[in-house]
């Protein structure tokens, strides 16, 4: 027998129309949330920024592709991972089958990580993804835009995320457990100091007239709309249900 609440269709229906209207009050305001990200001052981006890509050694305008308009999502595969991080892998799982109709919309959508190119090839293939992945590796990309940090940031408190001053402390706040940075930390084969010296985020730019535009940048829990798998389970029956770091790579549930 379940514990909860139980009613009748005419009760379900009078709570859900009342649900209606939030759920409408919500999309209305997401709307006007849209726009005015989209009213934000652009900021010109002067400084060369090089990453390493399938098709060589590209700048930050190349990474558009022919395209006027470039969203980056800042994986978490730094350096001195084994794999990249599975939250990330999560979101990617979700965008790698709608890259191609953003391309076919004057958008392009890449990943950039810290991680050698030869690294972020062969996870790629492993996970069998297809979005274009770019290695900012030697670059000031990932430190500009406050999702890569180093050893003495993390020190020192000197990290700022997600547009605040974090005290000098070596986890990331989960959503599902107080232990999810140990537990991705093993999952991408370094100990949690390493693991969080990179940051998840996103990234938009704007190409005119040559010139590269930063218009848009979002961290954290500013991501959470994007990853689709929380989307689908904010709509179940259990909603999110989390007691702990529940999911794997999509290779790694012993069924898919």
């Amino acid at each position: 027998m379940t514990t909860h609440m139980t009613g009748t269709r005419e009760e379900w229906l009078a709570a859900r129309l009342e649900l209606l209207e939030a759920e409408k009050e919500l999309t209305r305001r997401s709307d006007e949330l849209a726009r005015r990200r989209q009213e934000l001052p652009w900021v010109r981006i002067d400084k060369e920024y090089r990453f390493e890509t399938e098709e060589g050694s590209v700048s930050l305008a190349d990474l558009f592709g022919g395209r006027s308009q470039l969203l980056v999502y800042h994986f978490m595969f730094g350096p001195d991972y084994t794999a990249g991080c599975p939250a990330c892998s999560a979101i990617a799982d979700g965008f790698d089958g709608f890259v191609v109709h953003l391309a076919n919309h004057d958008v392009t959508l890449s990943a950039a990580s810290r991680a050698p190119l030869a690294k972020l090839q062969e996870y790629k293939r492993r996970m069998e993804w297809t979005f274009p992945w770019a290695s900012s590796f030697g670059s000031d990309f990932n430190f500009d835009f406050c999702v890569g940090f180093t050893e003495e940031q993390q020190r020192e408190g000197g990290i700022e995320y997600n547009y605040r001053r974090e005290e000098p402390v070596v986890e990331i706040p989960s959503r599902s457990t107080p232990d999810g940075s140990a537990t991705f930390a093993d999952m991408t084969g370094t100990d949690m100091a390493t693991y969080t010296r990179e940051r998840p985020g996103m990234s938009a730019f704007a190409l005119e007239d040559g010139v590269v535009y930063h218009t848009y940048s979002a961290y954290a829990r500013g991501l959470d709309n994007l990853w689709g798998m929380y989307q689908w389970l904010d709509r179940a029956p259990k909603g999110r249900n989390e007691t702990g770091a529940w999911f794997r790579r999509h290779d790694e549930y012993d069924q898919r």
